[in-house]
């Protein structure tokens, strides 16, 4: 298997405790794939291409994101890739306390693949508590378990 078809997660957020957060909603769901971890999107580009003095990390199968960053945001990374050949594709949510109606009109034309606002928790599937977009982040993360 090529380092292109193994499943990856690239999670960019600068708060640790949503980090945390993440990795044991990951761990509960038992989806045990690498996940690489990068504190804004400056950092998270860094990594993707490269750059920077960073190690490429090969493309990842999803990126998770926080809007709220320093040195570059969520939707400024997301207008990057989208703009980048080389990861226009890539199957990108959003994970925001944000829920302003401009952040997710900017996300929209963006076409990020989801906008789930946080705290992120599977606990609440199918009891009606959970987004139609969370709810696309678990499946696209089903896909991911080995």
């Amino acid at each position: 298997m090529s380092p292109e078809s193994t499943p990856s997660i690239l999670l960019v957020e600068d708060d640790q405790m949503d980090v945390m957060n993440v990795q044991r909603e990951l761990r509960r769901q038992h989806i045990e794939v690498p996940l690489t971890h990068a504190r804004n999107g400056r950092e998270a580009l860094d990594l993707l291409r490269g750059e920077n003095g960073q190690e490429k990390i090969a493309k990842p199968s999803l990126v998770m994101l926080d809007i709220n960053m320093p040195r570059m945001n969520g939707l400024e990374l997301l207008a990057a890739l989208r703009a980048d050949p080389e990861f226009a594709g890539l199957n990108v949510f959003i994970m925001t306390t944000s829920d302003l109606d401009a952040d997710r009109f900017k996300a929209q034309q963006l076409a990020v693949s989801g906008y789930i606002i946080k705290p992120l928790s599977f606990e609440t599937f199918g009891e009606g508590g959970t987004s139609v977009d969370g709810f696309s982040l678990f499946l696209d993360l089903i896909q991911l378990k080995r």
